[in-house]
């Protein structure tokens, strides 16, 4: 804020008795330089939460379309961890998968286990090697794997193997 006389109308000396009136004018100049930063500063932390919402919304994106996939892919499993890799890729594999609702998959088709039965036939008049995977969820019974690997040894498929998450 300034202060200082207003100029004498009658164009007499600023020492006269009654000349020496003084007025207060307001500087706007600071006032608008701190609006002006304030706005500077709005813009640039609006384009920041913009910038994180449009990165949130990519990742949402990204977990929606994983977990459709794995929807799309059929049997959702929770395998344990595991690390030693015992299997043979260059010999046939029968893959078994058990969730924890007691029921068999192979190749994303549910088996009733007479159909189980003679598929363990069948791979063992293709190939006497034929390798079976049980890919069973951690919480499925203990006694239904032996059961599965008992009628696969009976059968005469003797290649067992438990499959794991891995690390």
């Amino acid at each position: 804020m300034a202060i200082g006389k207003q100029p004498d109308v009658n164009g007499g000396s600023d020492d006269e008795e009654g000349g020496g009136d003084i007025f207060a004018e307001i500087n706007i100049t600071p006032l608008t330089d701190v609006f002006l930063v304030m706005v500077v500063i709005f813009m640039v932390s609006a384009l920041a939460v913009q910038a994180e919402r449009n990165q949130e919304k990519r990742q949402e994106q990204k977990e929606k379309k994983d977990k459709d996939k794995s929807d799309k892919s059929g049997i959702k499993l929770n395998l344990p961890e595991g690390q030693s890799a015992e299997i043979d890729v260059t010999k046939p594999s029968l893959v078994l998968e058990i969730p924890p609702n007691d029921k068999v998959y192979v190749g994303g088709k549910e088996m009733t286990d007479d159909q189980l039965d003679n598929l363990f036939r069948t791979a063992f008049t293709r190939d006497k090697l034929t390798q079976v995977i049980l890919k069973a969820d951690r919480d499925v019974v203990t006694g239904r794997l032996v059961n599965l690997m008992e009628r696969a040894k009976r059968v005469g498929l003797t290649r067992l193997a438990i499959g794991t998450g891995g690390k």
